[in-house]
């Protein structure tokens, strides 16, 4: 890739800035400035859109101000706090970072420092030192290198958004605002949110169209190249039983490799019934749900009430723990995003 000149650099960041200063969006985490917002926004933002993390973020802040507040929370009440952000290791970690602080009574005062923490890479450091802290580092997420790869031309195909970010972290320091290095790295964000967008991106109204060799070559919406993304097809039968006031339910245990210490509803495979038995249960309902590379579709069978005795008896799951949970203390419990919304659905259909 070639990078720019510093002259060219120098006027790409001024073009960059006086833009951002017109149209930033007013957010929370910016409204009013401090390492732990900036903490708290950036774990939360980690694979959740903006618009989603807003009320979660604010919520969050009334719960709890500061590190030394959240390191107080019982990890219950943080897993709760979350519930439809997904993702649920980011809430544990940033309340481990939170804890760590707390003990150690000082906060960390380098990229370097940042990174020692679990759930903090590369990226995630760099925007916390940067934007509360005023270090000058560059950030390189998915929007950075799609302004990148297009600011330079550049047309390899990259294996994975995470190798793109290691080949472009040269060139992003290049172009760094060092005075400015929160601003710039917020507007590099923001340019690529609001403007520098995968499809369909505005080129009429970038405010530095004139530096990109993708849009003088008109290959600006086939860069970055990755290969295509394989999504593995899952499928899932859940068992919704429920008698008279009280929901099965089982709870992960904390050894599970997914959605730790949550609540779901069982899986049909967890338990010891024919084939002939439950191919008779009616199927009440079906979801789909994305986790990482896989595209899930549960489906929910009804099981009848005369048969959840002899149901539970013959649960086999080791890393869950099956319990009865009645219907006033559901909103109590802490369930992952889509059963939290398909609980509802469930209970509107059996009321």
């Amino acid at each position: 890739m070639t990078p720019l000149s510093p002259a060219c650099a120098h006027e790409f960041r001024a073009a960059l800035h006086a833009w951002f200063l017109r149209v930033r969006r007013d957010l929370p985490w910016r409204r009013e400035r401090s390492v732990y917002r900036t903490v708290v926004s950036e774990f939360m933002l980690q694979q959740t859109q903006v618009d989603t993390v807003i009320p979660y973020f604010e919520n969050w802040i009334r719960n709890w101000k500061n590190f030394d507040e959240l390191a107080a929370a019982d990890e219950a009440d943080v897993l709760r706090a979350w519930e439809g952000l997904g993702y649920y290791s980011r809430a544990k970690n940033l309340l481990g970072v939170a804890r760590r602080i707390a003990e150690e009574k000082r906060v960390p005062a380098s990229v370097e420092e940042w990174r020692e923490f679990r759930g903090i890479g590369a990226y995630t450091a760099a925007a916390i030192a940067s934007i509360s802290q005023g270090i000058p580092a560059a950030v390189v997420d998915g929007n950075v290198v799609r302004i990148l790869a297009r600011l330079s031309g550049d047309e390899r195909e990259f294996r994975d958004s995470a190798s793109a970010a290691t080949e472009f972290a040269e060139l992003a320091s290049s172009v760094l605002d060092e005075k400015n290095p929160g601003d710039h790295n917020e507007a590099m964000m923001e340019l690529g949110a609001l403007i520098c967008s995968r499809r369909s991106p505005r080129c009429e109204i970038c405010p530095v169209k004139n530096f990109c060799a993708a849009r003088a070559r008109g290959i600006e919406e086939s860069l970055p190249k990755f290969p295509p993304k394989k999504m593995k097809k899952v499928e899932v039968v859940r068992l919704w039983c429920r008698v008279g006031n009280e929901v099965l339910l089982v709870r992960n245990a904390a050894g599970t490799r997914r959605l730790k210490n949550l609540c779901e509803f069982p899986r049909l495979e967890d338990f010891a019934v024919p084939a002939k038995t439950s191919a008779k249960w009616e199927k009440i309902f079906e979801g789909k749900r994305g986790i990482a590379d896989e595209a899930i579709t549960e489906r929910f069978l009804c099981v009848p009430a005369k048969f959840s005795g002899r149901l539970e008896k013959t649960f086999s799951a080791e890393q869950a723990e099956l319990f009865r949970a009645g219907t006033e203390d559901l909103e109590k419990l802490t369930l992952s995003g889509p059963h939290r919304k398909w609980l509802r659905e469930l209970l509107k259909i059996s009321a």
